[in-house]
C-alpha cells in the first residue's frame, strides 16, 4: 500500500482519515520540540501568554538534531522517546496540537487526549536519523535558542516518512502488535 501524502497544518478531516498502521509522507512545517521546550510552552499557556508558534493543526517532532554539515539544513534528525513529553501533550492537544512524531509508547492519558481532541501520533524510525534528515529542507530556530538542541525549530519537510502508531479512533499499533505476537507464540 502506498503512503498517504499529508500536508501540515493538519485538519480534523485528515486526522480522522488516518488509522494506526497507515504509512504517511508529511510535507509542510513541523516544529521540533522536546521536554524542556514543552515545559516552557505549558507554562506560557498556563500564564495566558502568547506561544512562539500557532498550535492549531501543528505537528511537533520530538527530536534533538545534530549540527548540520555544510550545505544541509540539519544534521542527523532521529526521533526521541515520546514518553518524556506525555505530561505536557494533553494540554497542548487541547490548544490545537494535531500531530506528534516520536518513538515509543504513550500513556493512557495521552491516548485518551488524542481521541478527545482529534490528534494522531506518528512513529519515525529510530536509528535512521541521517536518512530522515534528507527530508528536512529548512530549519530555523524560532524560540529558546539557549536550550541548544532542545530549542524550538521550524522545520520544513518534504515527504517525511512516518507510520501512524496511534490514531484518534483509539487504534494503537503497538498494542495490536503485542496482541498479534501473543497469539502466534
Amino acid at each position: 500500500m502506498a503512503a498517504k501524502k499529508i500536508t501540515t497544518p493538519l485538519t480534523d478531516e485528515v486526522v480522522k482519515d488516518l488509522r494506526a498502521g497507515d504509512a504517511v509522507e508529511i510535507t509542510g512545517v513541523v516544529y521540533q520540540a522536546r521536554d524542556a521546550a514543552h515545559k516552557r510552552l505549558v507554562a506560557l499557556i498556563e500564564a495566558g501568554e502568547e506561544l512562539p508558534f500557532d498550535l492549531a493543526g501543528a505537528v511537533v517532532y520530538y527530536m534533538g538534531p545534530s549540527p548540520a554539515k555544510p550545505g544541509n539544513a540539519i544534521g542527523s534528525a532521529g526521533p526521541t522517546t515520546a514518553g518524556r513529553m506525555d505530561a505536557y501533550a494533553p494540554l497542548l492537544m487541547r490548544h490545537g496540537l494535531k500531530g506528534m512524531i516520536g518513538k515509543g509508547l504513550r500513556t493512557a492519558e495521552v491516548k485518551q487526549a488524542m481521541q478527545d481532541e482529534g490528534a494522531v501520533y506518528f512513529a519515525a524510525t529510530g536509528g535512521a536519523g541521517a536518512l530522515l534528515a534528507k527530508r528536512i529542507v529548512g530549519n530555523e530556530v524560532i524560540a529558546y535558542p539557549e536550550l541548544g538542541a532542545e530549542a524550538i525549530a521550524r522545520l520544513e519537510v518534504v515527504d517525511f516518512p512516518a507510520i501512524v502508531v496511534m490514531d484518534c479512533h483509539g487504534g494503537d499499533l503497538y498494542a495490536e502488535g503485542r496482541a498479534e505476537y501473543a497469539r502466534e507464540v
